[in-house]
């Protein structure tokens, strides 16, 4: 994103201009921040979030909890996590698996509207599982008659005689998972829950989606891009068409012509943030004057789905280093953020030691401009609330990073 601070002519002409301090605001508290968090959760809160996030990304690494179930934690504190599995899994179902910004749960009431999706990938090639089927034409028959007969079922449930390959390491799929995932995308199964090793329950669309969801009409792409960036104006507050469209991942093109019709209807209007090339504020959002609120972010929140648009907003440049080598990385593994009112204060790597019973922070940062003394305590409380909601007893700050001094003696 680039431009003058001040905005120039054209910029102005947009729209309204908002700060980047007023945009901070409204974009945290769209995301559910700035409220206070309720004594005890429950159901009645998850559908809170839920209705305001729309979705939660799914990510198979544990080294902390899996990352469906930190947005919740994030935004109201500790919780039972099985709400949230009940939710997923039990009827009546408030979510379901697909994908929205990635794998994701998401609002179920937002399935009609992903059918054009699926529709899109049913047309497209899709080699292996083409040549799959091609091999053995009646192998998703076979499939759809075992998940009728006896589903949920996992892939290695699946009868089909194959020899597997062994050269990819982390995707020697079988046959059989090639030929689900395929119905899957294509929206004629929907995954049922997970097991405790994370994989995927496989049933028919029809056993895993609430009867009012199926009966509802397929919209036209259109009207499906519009429920899409309706909804994801409302969790973001404030946005460029990029951000909007990378919230669900929908067609740029499809989502200007979305906003353009959510203009038209008073939705959203133009207006002007320093930087960006364009934007857009959903008229309905919050707008406070200030926010008091703390929080540990993880990576696959989605307050930090775009990173552009979270150096643009808070000046924070975000990388995950999962995938780095040990010795390259920076900052650390599994990074979380310290939201600490209206800025991202610190950042932490985290890692659930459950065998030692502790909550490890193998690396602390302060950001710039932050006080370590203002922050330490209250990144420490947030820790501690972490560990006693993830069953541990204690907080270990190891000595590596610029706020690990201030934050072990304030834990």
């Amino acid at each position: 994103m680039t431009g003058s601070p001040r905005g120039r002519a054209s910029d102005r002409a947009l729209g309204p201009a908002v700060s980047l301090a007023q945009a901070r605001r409204i974009a945290l508290a769209a995301q559910g921040f700035g409220r206070p968090r309720p004594a005890a959760v429950t159901m009645r809160q998850v559908q809170g979030v839920i209705d305001r996030l729309a979705q939660f990304q799914i990510d198979s690494i544990n080294v902390v909890a899996r990352a469906h179930y930190l947005p919740l934690f994030s935004r109201l504190g500790p919780y039972d996590t099985a709400l949230l599995d009940r939710a997923a899994s039990r009827p009546p179902r408030r979510l379901f698996e697909y994908w929205g910004h990635a794998a994701s749960l998401i609002d179920v009431a937002l399935e009609p509207a992903l059918r054009p999706r699926m529709a899109a990938h049913a047309r497209r090639a899709w080699p292996k599982a083409d040549a799959i089927r091609a091999a053995h034409p009646d192998l998703a028959a076979r499939i759809l008659a075992d998940l009728a007969a006896h589903g949920p079922l996992r892939a290695s449930d699946i009868e089909h005689t194959e020899v597997r390959s062994r050269e990819h390491w982390g995707w020697n799929w079988s046959e059989a998972k090639h030929v689900l995932e395929w119905l899957l995308t294509t929206g004629e199964v929907s995954p049922a829950g997970r097991t405790r090793s994370f994989e995927r329950r496989y049933a028919l669309r029809a056993d895993v989606l609430p009867a009012g969801v199926l009966a509802t009409p397929t919209p036209s792409a259109e009207d499906a891009a519009l429920t899409l960036a309706r909804r994801a104006m409302a969790a973001l507050g404030v946005a460029d068409t990029y951000q909007v469209a990378d919230y669900f991942r929908t067609r740029s093109d499809a989502t200007a012509a979305a906003l353009a019709r959510l203009a038209a209807s008073g939705e959203v209007e133009r207006v002007s943030v320093p930087g960006w090339r364009d934007a857009w504020l959903w008229a309905a959002a919050a707008r406070p004057r200030r926010l008091r609120t703390q929080a540990l972010i993880s990576p696959f929140d989605s307050l930090v789905y775009e990173r552009r648009r979270l150096e643009s907003l808070f000046g924070l440049r975000y990388r995950i280093e999962i995938y780095t080598p040990a010795p390259k990385r920076v900052y650390g593994y599994y990074v979380y953020l310290f939201l600490c009112d209206e800025r991202f204060a610190a950042r932490v790597d985290l890692k659930a030691d459950r065998t030692a019973g502790v909550l490890r922070v193998p690396s602390s940062w302060l950001e710039d401009g932050a006080d370590a003394a203002a922050v330490a305590p209250r990144l420490a409380e947030e820790l501690r609330t972490m560990a006693s909601w993830l069953g541990l007893t204690d907080v270990v700050v190891e000595p590596r990073g610029s706020l690990a001094d201030a934050l072990a003696a304030s834990c």
